[in-house]
């Protein structure tokens, strides 16, 4: 269904449903609930199904924006495209690939969604669901070869980082209906389920036939933290006399908590005892870490 925008100082009635008019909530639209008048300023929406949203007198429950379609006994077709964004640190370039596998319709070319074009590309995904057994999905995205275009871009690539087989770039996942496409009666660019954005972690397979990449989260990486900050009890992790510390006194101390003479011989101990000498025992401390760590079961 084609939904108009939210507008400043309408009254709405239970049942009507409107979509952001200034940034787009991916995959969602919004229910009115509670009868009212919208306010003068377009409301902060909330970003997850069955949550709600006060909008002066009105309040929206937000909903899927693709679920009165799908739940019908014979939903229309659904397409699933592909873009695989490169990264110019890495890959060379900030380049945008935009791909359809041409399966889920009767689509003989390229198709248009959001006034962006998508190339019929023979391509294969599988492995997006995900289960309650604690591991996140690694799936599986397998692009033709037949032409070279892929071992082409993998050189390319290669040339700026050796060995990189576009690790690192995203794959973003888009599905929406035949319906919504651009050209089509009902197109609608709102209209989809909410973008999945992945990580290519490495190169699983090339050959003259095809190229498979294996797909991860950002969070689902080696070596890496969440959060990337650690909590840690007593070690200030500010760089002293930083922007982020803010002592610029003159009075100054060892990083025993002796008192020192010279800025020379100024150090932090990067205890909070040390943040205290500085800022008073009682003062507002900027102190980088977090003191009650460790202290609760």
């Amino acid at each position: 269904m084609a939904v108009a925008a939210w507008a400043a100082s309408t009254a709405y009635s239970v049942g009507d449903i409107r979509r952001p008019s200034l940034v787009p909530v991916d995959g969602l639209f919004f229910k009115c609930t509670t009868a009212g008048t919208s306010g003068s300023a377009e409301p902060v929406w909330v970003k997850s199904i069955g949550n709600t949203t006060t909008d002066n007198t009105a309040v929206w429950t937000a909903i899927s924006s693709v679920y009165e379609d799908v739940s019908t006994l014979a939903p229309d077709t659904i397409i699933e495209l592909f873009e695989m964004r490169l990264v110019a640190a890495l890959h060379g370039s900030n380049d945008v690939y935009r791909w359809h596998n041409g399966c889920n319709a009767n689509v003989s070319g390229n198709i248009t969604f959001a006034s962006q074009t998508y190339t019929r590309q023979p391509i294969e995904a599988d492995g997006f669901k995900y289960s309650s057994a604690g591991t996140l999905p690694r799936p599986t995205l397998t692009i033709s070869n037949a032409t070279g275009v892929m071992t082409t871009l993998l050189l390319l690539v290669n040339a700026t980082t050796t060995g990189n087989d576009l690790g690192g770039a995203e794959v973003r996942r888009i599905r929406t209906l035949k319906k919504y496409l651009d050209g089509e009666s009902g197109a609608d660019p709102n209209a989809r389920w909410p973008t999945e954005i992945w990580e290519v972690d490495r190169k699983a397979a090339e050959n003259r036939s095809i190229v498979s990449f294996e797909l991860a989260m950002k969070t689902d990486s080696p070596n890496k933290k969440v959060p990337q900050r650690q909590l840690i009890g007593n070690i200030c992790q500010w760089e002293y006399r930083s922007s982020e510390c803010s002592y610029t006194g003159s009075n100054y101390w060892k990083a025993d908590d002796t008192v020192a003479s010279t800025l020379a011989q100024d150090v932090c101990g990067k205890r909070l005892s040390s943040c205290k000498l500085r800022f008073g025992a009682n003062g507002n401390l900027p102190y980088g870490s977090f003191p009650t760590a460790g202290r609760t079961q």
